[in-house]
């Protein structure tokens, strides 16, 4: 075949096939809101008139005689209704798969959860259906977690509630005594009224900060400081209260190592911990403070000898109005800086380490528990080194 004749032969195949796809493409586009699998058929059926319609105008133009060209045209209506069939047979699978896929979606985020449907997807869908199955665990996650907040907020407002209103009926019953003058020792009465105003007051104050905490409006004012001279103002705040209660407190495995820290509120957290530790430890008890350097990181302990926590509740000792057993409840007053009695102090404890970068947990040991504080390093900086010159 001489190279004119290839050029009449692919210009009759390419314009049979032009006049097929022309044919073709306005009902693609009417059909481009259906379903895919008459998507998938159209085009099939584009293709297969396309090169039947180029095939029969090649044939016409070399003169086949009449055998040959009946024969062409029965092998091409076989290899039509063929790839017809197969595509009519992919298309249904899909539209079935999809179909399955799409009950399924309407299950998400619902309480029986979403399960994927078993059939043989292609992988889009497949992908589609494990992208669904990790949004609906995300969402039973989050509505978990947003459960377990109400949760926490209601317990928390029982018990603002109750701490609330029992020093207050205290401050109007001595106010109306001391007004009506039946008050047998005025001095008393001012003094009780002063300490039940400071109970209030640290009250008050754990809350405006537990609400700067979540609302993220806590700043830090970080310094260079060792972790002996944060342990040292802790523990000298804490010995009043610890002498009160016959607590002995333990210091010396403090190691002297930096940490870039805002003091004020890191002190903030070593008092509550203190304050809870000493609180839940009996008399005659050993309330322990350590820091030691960890690779990169800074940890701070407190540990005491309460007895233990219980294990259901050691994932919910951070959580905002979390109080646990009455043994680790404070029912007295407490000073500046302390867990004020309303289950925030632990909250605020772990709301200012991580806003440090760091981590708060707490686990069981023999005879009590151990809280830590993880924060990293302080970081080195390299000094530049001097260079002398000589002569």
């Amino acid at each position: 075949m001489h190279s004119s004749d290839v050029l009449v032969v692919a210009g009759y195949a390419a314009l049979g096939a032009a006049v097929a796809g022309l044919l073709g493409w306005p009902v693609v586009l009417l059909l481009r809101r259906r379903s895919l699998s008459w998507s998938l058929f159209v085009v099939a059926l584009v293709t297969v008139l396309a090169v039947t319609a180029a095939t029969i105008a090649v044939a016409q133009a070399m003169f086949l005689s009449r055998h040959d060209f009946l024969v062409v045209v029965v092998v091409l209506c076989m290899a039509s209704l063929v790839s017809l069939l197969v595509t009519w047979l992919l298309g249904r699978q899909v539209t079935l798969g999809s179909a399955q896929l799409q009950r399924a979606a309407r299950t998400v985020g619902s309480d029986e959860g979403f399960t994927a449907p078993v059939g043989p997807f292609s992988a889009e869908l497949a992908a589609l259906g494990a992208e669904l199955a990790a949004t609906n665990a995300r969402l039973a996650e989050s509505r978990q977690r947003e459960r377990a907040l109400e949760a926490s907020r209601r317990e928390l407002i029982a018990w603002i509630s109750h701490d609330l209103r029992t020093p207050l009926a205290g401050l109007r019953a001595m106010a109306e005594a001391l007004e009506d003058g039946v008050a047998d020792d005025p001095q008393r009465y001012h003094s009780r009224i002063r300490t039940e105003v400071d109970r209030l007051t640290g009250m008050v104050d754990d809350l405006f900060e537990l609400s700067r905490i979540q609302a993220g409006a806590l700043t830090l004012t970080l310094s260079r400081v060792s972790a002996y001279d944060l342990v040292d103002e802790a523990l000298a705040g804490a010995s009043p209260l610890a002498r009160e209660r016959g607590v002995q407190l333990v210091g010396d495995g403090v190691a002297a190592v930096p940490v870039d820290v805002d003091p004020r509120e890191m002190t903030r957290v070593l008092a509550n911990l203190l304050g809870n530790a000493i609180r839940a430890t009996p008399a005659d008890g050993t309330v322990a403070v350590a820091a030691h350097a960890d690779d990169d990181r800074v940890v701070l302990s407190v540990t005491d000898t309460c007895g233990g926590i219980a294990e259901s509740d050691l994932p919910r000792v951070f959580e905002t109005g979390w109080r646990g057993a009455p043994a680790r409840t404070p029912v007295t007053s407490t000073p500046s800086g302390t867990a004020s009695g309303a289950g925030l102090g632990l909250a605020i404890v772990r709301g200012i380490v991580e806003a440090h970068s760091g981590r708060a947990s707490v686990r069981n040991v023999p005879g009590g528990c151990c809280f830590e504080i993880t924060l990293p390093a302080a970081r080195t900086v390299a000094m530049p080194v001097p260079v002398t010159g000589g002569q």
